[in-house]
């Protein structure tokens, strides 16, 4: 066997255990997927049928995963937004489950609001499972500050957080002009300018039109 081949195998199978790893869906199909190729190239050179058999299917379920997440990561018929109290039990529930990793990216984040403080709370569905959770905090002058914009590790790939922003119906409602985020690290950028905020300084700052996307169900 040539030295090549034997390390293009063994690559192959860490990939795979590498993708087992993986709490990403988007990341686990394609190191899954990268990893049963090479291991279906492997076992054709060196005619293990059974096996090149299983890995061709393998990726061809990959590609279908792969394929089907990339339809849907933007397909409003797929993610529902649900707006709920922000005292509501299921989203406390939701945010005491997570506190952990959702400190790692707002850690001044505080589940329930201040004394006098006007916030509301938005759930990002995909059927019964709650993906994101995203919270704007009234701060006047028809201004709402993105307080939380959180999504599950799962979908986190996916950015489904974008489906609130893509409703700013329910913003106007409120009687916002502007949704702001006071600052933003640098891989969050691309998703911000991708849900139609633009940078002022160091604020992210998104224009609500009014009538925009319709109201949430």
């Amino acid at each position: 066997m040539f030295p090549w081949l034997e390390i293009a195998g063994w690559v192959g199978s860490a990939l795979v255990v590498l993708s087992l790893t993986q709490a990403r869906v988007f990341r686990f199909r394609w190191l899954n997927l990268t990893g049963s190729l090479i291991a279906t190239t492997y076992n054709a050179i060196l005619g293990i049928w059974p096996f090149f058999a299983m890995n061709a299917a393998i990726s061809l379920i990959n590609i279908y995963w792969l394929r089907r997440l990339t339809r849907e990561r933007h397909d409003a018929a797929v993610y529902e937004v649900v707006e709920v109290a922000p005292d509501d039990a299921y989203l406390l529930h939701v945010l005491r489950t997570h506190e952990a990793d959702i400190a790692t990216f707002a850690p001044r984040f505080r589940a329930l609001p201040g004394p006098g403080e006007e916030r509301s709370a938005f759930l990002v569905q995909r059927g019964d499972e709650t993906v994101g959770v995203v919270e704007v905090r009234d701060a006047g002058d028809g201004a709402g500050v993105v307080e939380l914009d959180w999504v599950s590790m799962r979908f986190r790939d996916l950015t489904p957080g974008e489906f609130v922003y893509r409703r700013s119906g329910i913003f106007a409602a409120k009687g916002f002009d502007r949704v702001v985020v006071p600052e933003a690290a640098q891989g969050e950028q691309a998703y911000l300018r991708g849900v139609g905020f633009r940078p002022e300084g160091e604020t992210w700052v998104r224009d609500v039109v009014a009538g925009e996307g319709g109201a949430p169900g």
